[in-house]
């Protein structure tokens, strides 16, 4: 159920020296949300949710989580929130039950361990190969494996960078699925991709990205009826072009 805001992004800035990645970006996120941030390489995405888990400083603008400021409140932040990058790797020589055991003594122990583990297995849905060593996963189970592991632990806010990139179209159906099971479980989740198309299938709303800037935001079935589009790749074009 999408209820008050989980997120509020407010004239967020990030410089590397004389560039400037992020450009006074705003936008915010509802409770029980999936929100997307889209746009090209190199647009601010990457960037903006590294900000958003508390991974690089901000330069400028806010960030405010559940009510937390991300630079005041850091700890409290990272306390309720799971990040999964687009590159995120798991110890190949564990089996996938035994490596989301090690990630989960992170966050519980005792009979809490073994609850978390038991929803990282439910999440990931890799049956009888959970017990296989993470070496002999192909790069879809291995991607179902991370998710479980952000998600199950139930943080507030999920944040998934890129979340079905390099996956043939089966395995990316599975992560999607995934996804929108968590969601409406009410978790928050934000995800950020370069393919449009993508996800324009599980958000309910978007803020379109391009060179650092916010360029539009809203419901995917809006914004192709605002921009008379058959698809948000379609509008994206149309909005910069």
């Amino acid at each position: 159920m999408v209820g008050l805001s989980a997120v509020e992004v407010k004239g967020l800035v990030k410089n590397f020296g004389d560039f400037q990645a992020v450009r006074d970006v705003s936008f915010s996120v509802k409770e029980g949300e999936i929100f997307g941030l889209i746009g090209p390489n190199g647009a601010g995405k990457t960037t903006t949710m590294r900000m958003m888990a508390t991974l690089l400083q901000i330069s400028g603008g806010s960030i405010n989580i559940f009510g937390k400021d991300v630079v005041k409140d850091t700890d409290d932040v990272r306390r309720i929130i799971s990040y999964l990058p687009e590159e995120a790797g798991a110890y190949k020589n564990l089996t996938g039950r035994r490596y989301l055991e090690f990630i989960g003594r992170f966050f519980a122990d005792g009979d809490e361990v073994h609850k978390m583990v038991d929803r990282g297995i439910e999440i990931s849905d890799l049956a009888d190969r959970i017990d296989d060593k993470v070496d002999s996963y192909s790069k879809g189970m291995t991607r179902r494996l991370l998710v479980g592991r952000a998600l199950m632990f139930k943080p507030r806010l999920a944040i998934l960078d890129e979340l079905t990139s390099g996956l043939d179209v089966i395995s990316a159906q599975q992560i999607r699925r995934i996804v929108k099971n968590i969601a409406r479980d009410g978790t928050t989740i934000i995800v950020s991709s370069h393919n449009m198309l993508e996800v324009e299938l599980i958000c309910d709303r978007l803020a379109l990205i391009n060179d650092g800037k916010v360029v539009e935001t809203g419901g995917p079935a809006d914004l192709k009826k605002k921009y008379d589009a058959a698809n948000i790749e379609d509008v994206f074009v149309k909005v910069v072009g």
